[in-house]
């Protein structure tokens, strides 16, 4: 019974684990240009998107014997350019999960760019 049991937990934290992936794979919208892309934000790694950098903190993925969802949580920043300044100020914009299966649920709020997560890879 002992064996089983073990054998039983090491197979949850086996599954439970490779629930999180190490990069996040975003669409980004340029509102003004209509053009989007998909992009892949490594975990723990800024990432670029136009004026945006975008840092992915943690990404998971649901096991494909439940509901379909995939959340990030990423920190956004603008560097917006300002007139007369050498160097433009790195501001964080939006910090919080986004989901795949409800993108306007925690969406960010720029005048330029939409950012949404699409899934998680290993």
């Amino acid at each position: 019974m002992k064996a089983v049991l073990s054998a039983l937990a090491m197979l949850t934290a086996a599954v439970v684990g490779s629930a999180h992936a190490e990069t996040a794979v975003l669409r980004g919208l340029d509102k003004v240009t209509g053009h989007a892309r998909d992009f892949n934000a490594p975990v723990g790694r800024p990432v670029q998107f136009g004026t945006l950098e975008i840092v992915a903190r943690r990404c998971s993925k649901a096991p494909p014997e439940e509901t379909p969802e995939v959340t990030v949580f990423v920190e956004v920043f603008d560097t917006p350019p300002v007139r007369g300044e050498t160097e433009a100020q790195k501001q964080e914009i939006f910090s919080g999960w986004m989901f795949a299966s409800s993108p306007g649920l925690s969406a960010l709020q720029h005048p330029v760019y939409d950012i949404w997560a699409i899934d998680c890879r290993a």
